[in-house]
This record gives C-alpha cells, sequence and structure tokens, in this order.
C-alpha cells in the first residue's frame, strides 16, 4: 500500500502534465496545440539555432514526441536511426504529421529517404552535429524523413 501512496502523486502530476497539450521530455503526448501556419519555403534560417522539435503523428489518435531536427540544404530531417519507433510506424501507416516550435505548429507530411544521394547528404551534415551517434552510412535500416508540406 505504501508504493501507491508514493506512486500516486506522480500518476496525479503527469495527469495532469500530459493535460498541457505535448509531450513531456521522455514522455509521449497527444495533439499539440499552437496557432497553425504556413510552411516557410526555406527552413535554412533554424541552421543556427536550437534543433528540437514537437512532432505529432497519427491524426486519428495524434501521438506527439520531443525530437531533434536536422536541416539539410533548405529541408528538414527527422531521423531514428536504425529503430522502428512508434512515431515512423505512425508515420509509414499516414504520413500526416504536424510539428510545434516556439508555439507555431506546422502541417507537413513524411517521406521516407529511399535515394542514396539523400541519404548521403543527410550523413554528412549529421555527422558533423552528431559523431557519439551512428553514422547514417552505416545503417542498414535507415528511417530517415523530410518532413515536405501537403
Amino acid at each position: 500500500m505504501a508504493i501507491y501512496t508514493r506512486v500516486a502523486p506522480l500518476l496525479l502530476f503527469l495527469c495532469v502534465a500530459t493535460g498541457c497539450n505535448g509531450p513531456l521530455p521522455f514522455l509521449g503526448g497527444g495533439v499539440l496545440s499552437g496557432d497553425v501556419v504556413a510552411v516557410p519555403e526555406s527552413w535554412g534560417e533554424w541552421k543556427k539555432s536550437v534543433s528540437v522539435i514537437q512532432l505529432e503523428t497519427n491524426p486519428a489518435v495524434p501521438y506527439s514526441v520531443n525530437i531533434a531536427y536536422t536541416i539539410v540544404g533548405e529541408h528538414l530531417y527527422v531521423y531514428a536511426g536504425d529503430t522502428k519507433t512508434r512515431w515512423v510506424e505512425d508515420m509509414e501507416a499516414d504520413p500526416r504529421v504536424r510539428f510545434r516550435r516556439a508555439g507555431l505548429v506546422y502541417e507537413l507530411r513524411a517521406e521516407r529517404v529511399s535515394g542514396d544521394a539523400e541519404r548521403a547528404a543527410f550523413a554528412k551534415v549529421w555527422a558533423a552535429k552528431a559523431s557519439f551517434l551512428p553514422h547514417p552510412q552505416t545503417l542498414d535500416g535507415l528511417w530517415l524523413y523530410p518532413l515536405l508540406p501537403r
């Protein structure tokens, strides 16, 4: 019984916190709130800023996570390495996604990378900023997606 009295406040906190329309640092959330805005023609200006967004997948039953992004050229990519995460599974079933950054929500679609040239361009940028993680060119199964206008 003592464990329940310790866990109950934590569960209550998590229930309240997840009602804030977004994921917690290590827990998924639901629908992202915020002003829906037009997709910019280029994401290039975001190269110099914090590289974390909140990604929402599965429009039928929204699921959102905090995730790092990478800008390659003028495109914004999300990358799961060789791990088929829940958000990857969601995007494979329905490519419509939304993401939030600085209170603004963008409606996009995810399209899995299949070409070697695009994969190599991403790998070059990724390796320069995240050398402690597996290099994308060394992975057999690669879950890499540019987020594109719908």
